[in-house]
């Protein structure tokens, strides 16, 4: 019989950690001179990501860390679809304005199938586009009245730092209105006596950033239709619900903070957020066509085809409108409560486990009716403690757990807060491993009190969502 000789690798030749470019560093701050196989590259940089974070653990960030099969098939199939590229890609724009539409009616638009409204990378860019419409009808109104149009201002309380963005950037005084311990957001009484006739819009928060809870838009609207009715002055209402817009209709339907309210002009919201699709996607919609001004809107016809578009960003991938659409279709409204209702069960349990730990003050305990499904809290006594917040936040980090520990807004920045944000995928158990390792880290500071606490890096910190 004949015999073949076949040379096989020995295991050293055959694994990848074998190969030259293992042995060495990568270049960091420039292109190398010639390339690497293409699952040597991946391994080196697949091993680079491995030093991240656990994005699970990650209770600091609003935005969602858990998807299913489909979320990451659709993100796949649509790499490579522009979402700017209308004419190209039309499908995927009609998935957009289905979306929008459907948010709209989520929000009780008058005019749901008809209004305006678009897709952005996230709530931010939703709020700045916002803000722009704000700045345009106010600069409209004033030239019509007197012709002068100066010194614009914007009313808000405890934002997130996208709203200091459009101001510094779009030349806008931010009025952010102080708080105190007893007021831990926007009142009637507080944006009354803010606004002025250079006011383009006062911004009401369902989802205050640093506490997690709802300000009281409805007692806004109300207190600025009366002011209206009195002096004559309009003041728009804009609702950043980027964490609240895809929660309360689901869970509250009867809590009135929509375009219920006429008052309301514009809303925006996170679709990465409780819209439950990944990173990347925001939505904003306007209560009418004619609350978004026409000059604001670009029109180009050079990907093909007349596309009018207001965005600040031009190229976005497709797949996050893709998996929006899929997520309302596949969840409706009785998924989405259903869903939601489970996170924030898990937040009250994290509450009432907290408050009976001992040193610590609830200043937001999940519920639902007042906020997002969160827990937020601060010492008891923090000048008798031998610790602080920021200390406990780095304990809990060596066990893998991000819990975001900041200092306040103005009027309560010696206040530091901790908040724990609970999203799809932050189940029972895992909340119990995170007070048992609460316990087990307050224990260990007790234990060994730290020489110096730790204080805020930054005052005030801006937490991103």
């Amino acid at each position: 019989m004949p015999l073949h000789r076949t040379k096989h690798p020995s295991a050293g030749e055959s694994d990848i950690f074998s190969g030259h470019a293992m042995r060495v560093t990568v270049p960091k701050r420039r292109i190398p001179a010639s390339g690497m196989p293409s699952d040597v590259a991946f391994q080196i940089v697949n091993d680079e990501l491995m030093l991240d974070g656990n994005a699970r653990q990650n209770l600091a960030t609003f935005c969602q860390t858990w998807f299913d099969d489909h979320i990451h098939k659709l993100m796949d199939v649509s790499i490579d679809k522009n979402m700017i590229d209308k004419d190209e890609y039309p499908a995927t724009a009609s998935l957009e304005d289905r979306c929008v539409h459907m948010i709209a009616d989520l929000w009780s638009s008058p005019a749901a199938g008809s209004t305006v409204g678009c897709s952005t990378t996230g709530s931010s860019e939703a709020a700045m586009l916002a803000g722009l419409a704000l700045k345009w009808n106010w600069r409209r109104r004033k030239q019509l009245k007197n012709g002068v149009a100066e010194k614009p201002n914007l009313v808000t309380g405890p934002v997130q730092v996208c709203w200091h963005k459009f101001a510094r950037y779009f030349d806008v005084e931010l009025r952010e209105l102080p708080v105190d311990a007893d007021h831990l957001g926007l009142t009637p009484q507080t944006v009354l006596a803010a606004i002025d006739e250079n006011t383009i819009g006062v911004v009401a928060t369902m989802g205050v950033t640093f506490t997690c809870q709802y300000e009281p838009v409805a007692a806004i609207a109300a207190a600025l239709d009366e002011t209206e009715q009195k002096t004559g002055l309009d003041v728009p209402l804009h609702v950043d619900a980027a964490s609240g817009g895809f929660l309360a209709p689901f869970l509250h339907p009867e809590l009135v903070w929509d375009f219920r309210l006429p008052r309301v002009r514009s809303i925006n919201a996170s679709g990465h957020k409780f819209g439950l699709a990944p990173l990347g996607v925001g939505w904003v919609v306007w209560r009418r066509s004619e609350d978004l001004p026409e000059d604001l809107v670009f029109r180009v016809n050079y990907l093909g085809g007349n596309m009018p578009t207001f965005a600040l960003n031009f190229s976005r991938p497709g797949g996050q409108i893709a998996c929006q659409y899929y997520l309302m279709l596949r969840l409706g409204h009785e998924g989405y409560r259903n869903l939601h209702e489970g996170s924030y069960a898990v937040a009250r349990h994290l509450a009432k486990e907290l408050e009976k730990i001992g040193p610590f003050r609830l200043l937001f305990d999940g519920d639902s009716r007042n906020g997002i499904p969160a827990v937020s809290w601060t010492l008891r006594a923090p000048d008798a403690a031998g610790y602080s917040l920021f200390d406990l936040s780095e304990r809990l980090r060596a066990r893998g757990w991000q819990v975001a520990a900041y200092t306040m807004v103005p009027n309560l920045q010696d206040t530091v807060v901790m908040r724990v944000l609970v999203r799809h995928g932050f189940s029972r158990d895992l909340a119990d491993a995170l007070l048992d390792d609460v316990c087990r880290a307050l224990e260990s500071l007790e234990t060994h009190p730290v020489v110096r606490k730790m204080e805020a890096q930054f005052a005030p910190m801006y937490t991103h969502g």
